[in-house]
């Protein structure tokens, strides 16, 4: 299926899953800011540490919007995305499957995860590049070439699930020099506090894998 709109409404930075396939042809599996720009909108500045979008403020939708995303650094991701020219944008609410995708080295033999609610794939141009804090960056616009919707939910809010996702930012910091150690690990351990106490399995599940992938 041929399509030029998002199955999602995007705004902002919404944080995603992608798949790029490698050269052992293997599917690696990352964490990825979408951002989200309307035709009125002005470049932002990021403020992840990983492979992410510039937010810069809502969209009027995601039809209206144009995607791009921002990789750091010499990743798996911009590897793939350099060679291939496409990936498999996801979206899950699946804790664990996020962590090990924003933290861990993971590879697949399916694109698709079976967490994935929804799924795009996407060809990707890369836009523009820099430098900052001595880590390269590069832009890219990712455009849908087919999507689809694999199960529908009514939104629920889990200060949990959200912990998780805090969780995996901060720790993607703390090798980064630009940035306060001490202060990062005082984020994990309240991150980790409030995941126990208001999430369910699998959150807690999901801070647990943090905690084993990353000594803070």
């Amino acid at each position: 299926m041929t399509v030029t709109e998002w199955p999602v409404e995007l705004r902002g930075v919404t944080e995603s899953v992608v798949t790029t396939e490698g050269p052992n042809g293997q599917w690696n599996v990352a964490a990825l800011g979408l951002h989200a720009q309307s035709d009125d909108e002005g470049d932002g500045e990021s403020d992840s540490g990983r492979d992410t979008g510039q937010p810069t403020g809502d969209t009027d939708g995601a039809e209206q919007a144009r995607v791009r995303a921002r990789t750091w650094g010499r990743t798996r991701t911009w590897r793939n995305f350099r060679e291939r020219g496409e990936g498999y944008v996801q979206f899950t609410r699946d804790p664990v499957d996020f962590v090990e995708a924003a933290l861990a080295v993971r590879e697949a033999d399916d694109p698709i995860l079976d967490s994935a609610d929804a799924w795009v794939r996407v060809d990707v141009t890369q836009t523009d590049d820099g430098e900052s804090g001595g880590t390269q960056w590069v832009d890219w616009r990712l455009d849908p070439r087919e999507a689809a919707v694999e199960r529908r939910a009514v939104p629920t809010t889990n200060r949990g699930h959200a912990a998780v996702v805090e969780a995996t930012v901060a720790a993607s910091r703390l090798d980064v020099e630009s940035y306060d150690t001490d202060r990062l690990r005082e984020r994990l351990d309240y991150f980790e506090d409030v995941a126990v106490r208001c999430g369910g399995p699998r959150e807690r599940a999901a801070i647990e894998r943090v905690a084993d992938l990353v000594e803070w």
